[in-house]
Formats: C-alpha cells, structure tokens, sequence
C-alpha cells in the first residue's frame, strides 16, 4: 500500500494534501570530527522519510506512522515529550515558534525505509521533513542550512540528543550528484561533483546493536577536550583539535595520556585525511579517495576504538572483492553502516556475497542498498 492509500484509508480525501521526501544521508568521510571543528563530506542517499500532509482548521499536529502502526498528535499550544518518534515533529514546532514562524496544525501519513537506528540519520529526515511542511503552511521559506540549524536545536534541546551539525544539514542542504563538504566550524558548505559513472556507493548495515555508542561517543569527547587542554599549554593560539597538524601533535603532544593521544591521533588525521579526499574527489581521483577511505577505517578501528567485530568483518571482506576501491564505517560507530566505493562491474558480485558470507561468520543479516547521490529533502 502506497502512502496515497493509506492516507485515504486513515484521513479520507486528500484534496489539499501535499508531500515532501526527506532523505537520509551516508557520510563518505570525515567521522567524529564534528565536534573537533572538522570537516565532513555526506551524501543524501535514496533511502528517505515521506511525509503526505493536509493543514487542519485547529492547532493540532496528527501524524500516523505506517513503519510502526502508531497514530500520534500534540497541541501546538501544549508541547510535552512523550518519549516517542513524534517529539523529533515537537521538538521543531518548538523551535519554529521561539524563531516567530506562525504554526498551522496539520494532519497527515510518515512512511519510511531509511533503516531505523542505522545511522543514516532517519531522526534528522523526519525533522527537516517536519520544519518543510510548518514551513510550507506557514508560506516562510526558510534556506536551507537555517532549517538545518533549527532541526540540530530540536534535537538538542527538546528531544535531549546532543548530535552536532552534519546529520540535518547533509539532509536539508545535499544536492543531487554532489557530496557536501562542510566545515563545521562556521558551518560553511561547498558543493563537491560526485556524479559516479563508472563506480557505485554500497551502504551495509551490519545490523548489529548499537548500545554502546551513546556513552563512547559522550567517552570521546571528553577524551578531545582533555587532550585540547593539555595541548593548549604549549600551543596557547589553538581553539580546537581542528587547529593542530600532524606536525604539531608530533612536535607537541609526547606528554599527552597514551589513550588520549590516540584519540587525538585519529581527529587530527582526519580532519587532513578529509581535506586530502576531497581534493582528490575533485580531481576525479576515485582510487586515491578510496585509499582515504580504508585509511578512515583504521584510524576509527585502531586510534579511536569505535569499530566493532561486525563493521571490521564488512569492511575486511569488501576490500578482498573485484573492484572496491574503498571501504569503512560511517556514523558513531560501534553499530550501524559500513559504506564501500566500488568499481560498476563488481556490484552484483558485491550483493549477492556479501550478506551471505556476513550471515554465516557473523550470525547477522545484512542488508545492502546501491545508492547514489540525492538530492536534499523537497516538497515535492
């Protein structure tokens, strides 16, 4: 049943309803370095969150999320957390009106295939698809990368997730056949050409857990700022991790904790591993930008300890087939998704093997997705 049918089925006629997408997004390099002032490079991916909507004479927001069988709503007047899927649409009607938008209620039918707790971001699809339609209604467009800071502000103050910047703006701000370079420090972005003709993207999701993520994440950052600290004794100009080279941590950081140092390692790497790839992706050179990739994987697995037996076994495995050109986990970490650059020719081979030698070592099913590069979420 398609999200047309099931709207009529829950809310009758559909006459004034209108739709939006809301993709969600792969980051191809550029991990744990957001909150060191790092650079990030997503791309919105074909897996996305859609919403089919009508405005309501009251102020009231009623939304049936078909994924789960669950009818929610709230009162625009009377926002409380209910601890559910439906505080992420709260969470931005909160902050739509702190920045004076007038709220229309609305009515209306969720549907998505962006993998649930994954790490492709379907939390930061439904809000940016949630602000799209207040926004809409509201007859205030609003650009994109502001979208991108409220959804963060939803999600860091009502819902109580303290994420950083790349999820909602990779979602709200991608273009179609581009990768989004985002230096987040001061938010900037620049459109990089990712028009794949002879390659493709796999995205894996290892379907394992991802429990311990929240704490190593919250672990990490600690761990950052105390090594920030310390080197900030000697090298007193630095505001963040983002402001020591490779030569300075050389130079400056032998008196750091080994544990501290690693992590410092790996961000401080990055953020050049990332500059270094998107250079290369610029010049079209995919096996140097693969290269960067493994090179992001060793460097989360053995620096920064956020890989896990599951994304080490997928990773391992793709770079053994025919034409990958590259391999490593995106996201936190811990769970979630692996994403593989890889030659057109070996595609096939790559999805028919893959999930059936995962399943057989690691006792989980995988699930793969081709994906290219989309665009941003739409009102369509």
């Amino acid at each position: 049943m398609n999200i047309s049918e099931i709207f009529s089925q829950k809310f009758g006629d559909s006459a004034e309803a209108f739709s939006i997408r809301s993709p969600g997004r792969v980051n191809l390099i550029g991990e744990h370095v957001d909150y060191n002032d790092g650079f990030v490079l997503p791309i919105a991916v074909p897996l996305e969150v859609n919403l089919k909507v009508r405005p309501r004479m009251d102020r009231r927001v009623e939304l049936y999320a078909a994924n789960f069988d669950d009818l929610r709503g709230f009162s625009l007047d009377n926002l409380t957390h209910q601890q559910t899927w439906i505080d992420y649409v709260q969470g931005v009607a909160h902050e739509l009106a702190g920045a004076s938008v007038p709220l229309h209620g609305f009515e209306g039918v969720v549907i998505s295939d962006v993998p649930v707790a994954s790490g492709l971001s379907s939390s930061a699809a439904i809000e940016v698809g949630a602000a799209l339609a207040f926004l809409h209604l509201a007859q205030q467009p609003m650009a994109p990368v502001d979208v991108a800071k409220l959804c963060q502000k939803a999600e860091n103050k009502f819902v109580g997730v303290n994420c950083g910047i790349m999820d909602q703006m990779a979602v709200a701000a991608c273009r179609e056949n581009h990768a989004l370079l985002l230096d987040c420090r001061d938010y900037s972005t620049r459109q990089v050409p990712f028009r794949l003709q002879k390659h493709s993207i796999i995205v894996t999701d290892s379907a394992a857990p991802r429990e311990l993520a929240s704490s190593a994440y919250n672990e990490r950052r600690a761990q950052c700022e105390t090594g920030l600290a310390q080197l900030q004794i000697k090298m007193p100009h630095v505001s963040s991790l983002r402001d020591v080279s490779p030569e300075d941590l050389q130079q400056y950081g032998g008196d750091l904790d080994p544990i501290v140092r690693k992590r410092v390692q790996h961000v401080v790497d990055e953020i050049a591993r990332t500059v270094y790839a998107c250079e290369n992706l610029e010049k079209d050179n995919l096996e140097v930008f693969g290269e960067c990739m493994n090179g992001s994987h060793a460097s989360l697995s053995e620096l920064y300890e956020v890989s896990s037996p599951e994304l080490d076994w997928l990773t391992n495995w793709a770079r053994k087939q025919p034409g990958v050109l590259g391999s490593r986990l995106t996201g936190a970490g811990f769970g979630g998704c692996t994403v593989t650059l890889i030659e057109n020719s070996g595609v096939d081979s790559f999805l028919e093997n893959q999930p059936r030698e995962y399943t057989a070592a690691m006792k989980r099913e995988a699930r793969c997705w081709v994906c290219t590069a989309v665009e941003g979420a739409q009102i369509l």
